[in-house]
């Protein structure tokens, strides 16, 4: 009687242990630091992946940890502090498509996690759009920034 017993029990927790639902674990290369990121944007507008194989979006999991998404949003947050440095310096360059793509990745990335990116997105978007003294930002910039952030809600 016992053995039957032992070989359901066995059996439901190899069919529970199975049925978990998609991997929500951060992907390694997300825990890269800041420069990891920033030679990944060298390559926005089109497919920026960090380590050659992971989208900035995947890097906001669902069920993400803590410590993850410190991990995470510190070394985003430090990207989109330098390149809104750079990008303030060259109006409509470079950083500013790269800025704007960082931006619409994570956006992308934040879409369907129940809120638990909002914060790390809102802070992003603020040291994006950072300008000393509250000056309006520069056309060029804006022009170049919003390009950057459609491609990276399309592909980021």
């Amino acid at each position: 009687m016992r053995r039957p017993l032992l070989i359901a029990v066995t059996a439901s927790l190899i069919a529970v242990a199975g049925c978990g639902g998609p991997d929500d674990s951060t992907p390694v290369a997300c825990l890269e630091s800041t420069p990891a990121y920033l030679r990944a944007l060298g390559d926005a507008p089109g497919e920026v992946e960090l380590d050659g194989s992971t989208p900035i979006s995947d890097c906001l999991a669902e069920n993400q940890t803590g410590g993850d998404l410190a991990t995470v949003g510190a070394a985003m947050l430090s990207a989109t502090t330098k390149l809104n440095a750079e990008a303030r310096s060259k109006p409509g360059g470079v950083a500013n498509l790269q800025l704007g793509y960082l931006l619409g990745a994570a956006q992308r990335g934040a879409d369907g996690t129940e809120g638990i990116h909002d914060e790390l997105v809102r802070r992003l978007s603020a040291a994006a759009r950072y300008s000393p003294d509250n000056q309006p930002l520069p056309a060029t910039f804006l022009d170049a920034y919003q390009r950057g952030f459609d491609a990276g809600q399309t592909r980021g």
